[in-house]
């Protein structure tokens, strides 16, 4: 068991999207015609042992970085955290 105290054996996806693709989505679970950065989803972890999905926008993980003058893989790094903490307090 991980210090998050979800157990080995569950499936957590990350998946990289684009601009389009992240506004399609945001705009259809979320009602924001943006594309945001990350999104996340808990799904029953009964079923297929799947935790959940993560959602980055990779265009804007870059601009994100560059924002916060920081290195791309600690973006990255920060948002799959973000991601995980949404799902587990879901």
């Amino acid at each position: 068991m991980r210090k998050e105290n979800i157990p080995d054996h569950y499936i957590l996806n990350i998946i990289f999207v684009g601009k389009n693709k992240m506004k399609t989505v945001s705009l259809r679970y979320k009602n924001e015609n943006e594309a945001l950065p990350v999104l996340s989803f808990a799904y029953d972890m009964e079923k297929d042992n799947l935790y959940g999905e993560i959602f980055i926008c990779y265009p804007q993980m870059v601009l994100l970085a560059a924002e916060r003058e920081k290195k791309v893989d600690q973006t990255l790094a920060w948002l799959i955290k973000h991601g995980i903490d949404n799902i587990i307090n879901k």
